[in-house]
């Protein structure tokens, strides 16, 4: 696969875009749509992928049990369950919050 080749225009919005994000001007979602649409698919994805293991640790260090933690983020404990087996992998809206939740912790949704 060949790499797109940007105009100086996409490249100096880009560098805008990164810089202003990078200061706190501008937000994730605003940054995310500005790479999509300059980078296509090359664009850095934003959410990282989350285990099954790693789910059932966040809630375990948190100390609660599966429908404790699924009514913190406003999803079934039977999907949380699927999770954290490994039968489902959480994705859009889950996997943002299980992400922000994983780096800053379960008090960002406290």
């Amino acid at each position: 696969m060949t790499k797109k080749k940007l105009s100086r225009l996409s490249e100096a919005i880009l560098e805008m875009a990164e810089d202003q994000h990078r200061v706190g001007i501008m937000d994730d979602a605003d940054y995310r749509k500005i790479t999509i649409r300059h980078l296509g698919p090359q664009a850095p994805t934003t959410a990282k992928r989350i285990s099954a293991k790693r789910i059932r640790a966040i809630r375990e260090e948190a100390n609660l049990s599966q429908a404790a933690f699924a009514r913190y983020l406003n999803l079934t404990p039977g999907y949380i369950s699927q999770l954290e087996r490994g039968i489902k992998q959480p994705k859009g809206p889950a996997l943002a919050l299980l992400n922000v939740i994983r780096r800053k912790g379960l008090e960002v949704v406290l």
